[in-house]
């Protein structure tokens, strides 16, 4: 079994109840194991860099990190997010990356595999500029490295972005 790690996100309907109706759809992931989940965090939502001041806010985010091991191929794995973001009501909009969402599920790390595909980026593009990734990461494996050997420490030390709000509720 591999062991992968899965960035979850919300900031619409009722996002600590899609946090956790998600990891108990990860729980009934087929050939997989959902082993351990952060505390979850508030953040400020990513905004797109030319968003308009006052049409470009939208609610706080809820996210976490899940420790999952599976058998399943990336592919395979991502296939399955996508569907647990479907059945709990994600609508894709390729025009607005930046869209709110009832739930995204973006596959951070799957083993210690680099995966550069049209479909599939793995270590997440981004993971090292974002707290609200790195610091429910960092609570799950503290000495955790990246395939590209950086630790999770040191990328959260070097992270500059917003602050997190630690919320007393967990899965």
């Amino acid at each position: 079994m591999i062991t992968c790690y899965i960035g979850l996100g919300s900031n619409q309907n009722n996002p600590v109840q899609q946090l956790n109706q998600a990891l108990t759809s990860l729980t009934s992931m087929p050939q997989s194991v959902l082993v351990q989940a952060s505390a979850f965090y508030q953040s400020s939502a990513l905004i797109s860099p030319d968003a308009e001041p006052e049409t470009g806010k939208t609610s706080d985010y809820i996210n976490a990190v899940a420790e999952i091991l599976t058998a399943l191929s990336a592919d395979e794995l991502l296939d399955n997010l996508q569907q647990i973001e479907h059945l709990q009501g994600r609508v894709r909009n390729p025009s607005n990356r930046w869209a709110s969402r009832t739930l995204d599920l973006d596959l951070l790390l799957y083993a210690d595999t680099i995966i550069e595909t049209e479909r599939l980026t793995v270590p997440h593009y981004d993971m090292k500029n974002r707290n609200f990734v790195l610091k429910p990461l960092f609570d799950l494996k503290p000495d955790l490295l990246l395939p590209d050997g950086s630790s999770i420490a040191s990328c959260l030390n070097k992270c500059t972005s917003a602050e997190l709000t630690k919320l007393e509720h967990s899965f």
